[in-house]
């Protein structure tokens, strides 16, 4: 049920989208959708995969053209022609994947973003005074590869800044950040408000948008369901609004009993094969079966090396340094590591967990031939791909509009939905998934979470490589955290408080925990100041 918004000041909207339609084929992807932004407040912009989200902000920031429907500005119609016109007329937008040079400067980011009327020298001194003021500090002449993920949001957000705009779209803002980057951000978006500005933020955090946000707006199916204050809802109503139904609660379905270790690793090192890429230092763990361990860190600190090197992408100088079920496999290829009863899941969905233009069955047998029985005597058994696609549509809820279609067509929720279950459809001893649930609802994360609890409860050893904390939280036995390439020790999840992995993220030491907590709250005041 809607609920009345009205602007804190008391004047006209900000920014509305009345009855905004957008019609691909026939297919509705925004369906008569309407929103109204105020200036002062932060709005949140909820629904599942495929709701229509970014459809729409995409047309609110001029980069795709409605069918039909208005935008007024302050009152007047509005019909920009692209971004560079959004901008001119205030609005501001951070995609949740950066677009920045890693060989350029900061500054040298940031100019290529603006309209080029001032000076190269004049533009780095007002980005220094403009990051210190908000306090997002950046060194305008450091080359981007240098800098970490959530100092590269800084960028964004500045440039943004940079332009003065009275709206700023924000999509996933914290999915890159530690604990106390996204306090920081927070306060920074408070900041914003407080200035007479709109936010409207997009985040699949429920928890943090009640934290945040004065009112929210949720899609389904390409239809705005609810405007809400989301102070007044739960994180569990506002997933039943987002998805139309409850989402059944994580959790292990028989108590675990742990085995003997099933993937051992032993002073791991290895150089990476980028310039920008960085090095493993020295990495020993084990996982035992019925047991998931979680990894945490903020991105680009090791996680897509280490995992390359647990795949087989990469192959070590040692099999020792590498054992899947007591054999060394740590100079094996991808296929023998497979052949091990060891599966794999990728960060990267689309490219690199399947082929874009391959159908369904045929990306189910990139990664099945060697293991699955979909091979025999050298000719590829065509039903035995198609069963794998469909056992792994039923049990994973994989929506899609046709039996096998091309990968490239289904949602990023359903296409991950459909990645993770053909691997786990395998029954394998071993399991090793790299940000399971990134950018996918409320509901598929909690299929995707249940399925890896399952699995380690049928006695798989499960590592789970992720930045979500509340991910990790919610199914891990234990956490460890990388930085630039290390791993701290790792800690029971029931020690494993967000301020001590926060920490770690952040690069502090473990060992003395009364130093710990004392750094962990002179950080959380020295946020809150």
């Amino acid at each position: 049920m809607d609920v009345a918004l009205h602007s804190p000041s008391g004047g006209p909207p900000l920014l509305q989208a009345i009855g905004i339609t957008k019609r691909y084929g026939n297919f509705l992807a925004n369906d008569s959708v309407d929103l109204t932004l105020h200036p002062r407040t932060i709005h949140a912009l909820l629904g599942e995969n495929g709701a229509g989200k970014s459809t729409l902000v995409k047309i609110i920031y001029g980069l795709i053209q409605p069918s039909a429907g208005e935008l007024r500005w302050m009152g007047e119609p509005m019909v920009l022609a692209g971004p560079s016109e959004a901008r001119a007329r205030g609005i501001g937008m951070v995609f949740q994947h950066f677009s920045l040079f890693d060989n350029l400067t900061v500054a040298e980011n940031v100019a290529l973003g603006l309209d080029g009327k001032e000076s190269f020298a004049t533009l780095s001194s007002r980005l220094a005074q403009v990051s210190r003021d908000y306090g997002l500090p950046l060194d305008p002449k450091r080359e981007v590869w240098r800098l970490s993920v959530g100092e590269r949001q800084r960028i964004e957000i500045v440039r943004m800044l940079l332009q003065n705009p009275k709206l700023l779209i924000l999509d996933e803002p914290t999915a890159v950040l530690t604990p106390q980057e996204a306090d920081q951000l927070f306060v920074v978006l408070e900041r914003l408000r407080s200035e007479g500005r709109a936010v409207l933020y997009i985040s699949h955090k429920l928890d943090e948008v009640k934290r945040l946000c004065d009112s929210a707006t949720i899609l389904r199916g390409g239809k705005k369901i609810s405007t809400c204050d989301p102070r007044q809802e739960t994180a569990a109503s506002l997933a039943r609004m987002m998805v139309g139904a409850d989402i059944g609660e994580v959790k292990a379905k028989t108590e675990r009993a742990t085995t003997v270790p099933r993937l051992v690793v032993q002073n791991l090192s290895m150089k990476p094969d980028d310039p920008h890429g960085i090095a493993l230092k020295d990495i020993s763990f084990e996982v035992k079966g019925g047991e998931i361990l979680g990894i945490a860190g903020v991105a680009g600190n090791g996680q897509d090396e280490l995992f390359a090197a647990l795949s087989g992408e990469r192959r070590s100088n040692a099999e020792s340094e590498v054992i899947f079920d007591g054999h060394g496999a740590g100079v094996m290829t991808v296929t023998e590591r497979r052949r091990l009863g060891a599966a794999f899941v990728p960060e990267e969905r689309l490219g690199h967990g399947t082929a874009p233009r391959m159908k369904l069955s045929e990306n189910a047998l990139l990664t099945g031939h060697a293991a699955s029985g979909m091979v025999h005597h050298g000719f590829i058994d065509r039903p035995a791909t198609l069963a794998t696609v469909d056992k792994t549509t039923k049990a994973f809820d994989v929506r899609k509009a046709k039996r096998d279609p091309e990968a490239v067509s289904l949602s990023g929720g359903n296409l991950q939905k459909f990645v993770v279950g053909r691997e786990i459809l395998r029954e394998p001893g071993v399991l090793v998934v790299s940000q399971p649930t990134w950018g996918v609802d409320a509901g598929a994360a909690a299929t995707i979470r249940q399925a890896l609890l399952d699995l380690s409860g049928r006695g798989a050893a499960v590592l789970v490589i992720s930045q979500d904390l509340d991910e990790l939280a919610e199914i891990a036995d234990r956490i460890a955290v990388m930085f630039h390439g290390h791993l701290s020790a790792s800690l029971a999840a029931s020690e494993a408080t967000r301020e001590k992995l926060g920490l770690l993220m952040g690069g502090a030491k473990t060992g003395d925990e009364t130093a710990v907590m004392a750094d962990a709250k002179e950080a959380s005041h020295a946020v809150g100041a």
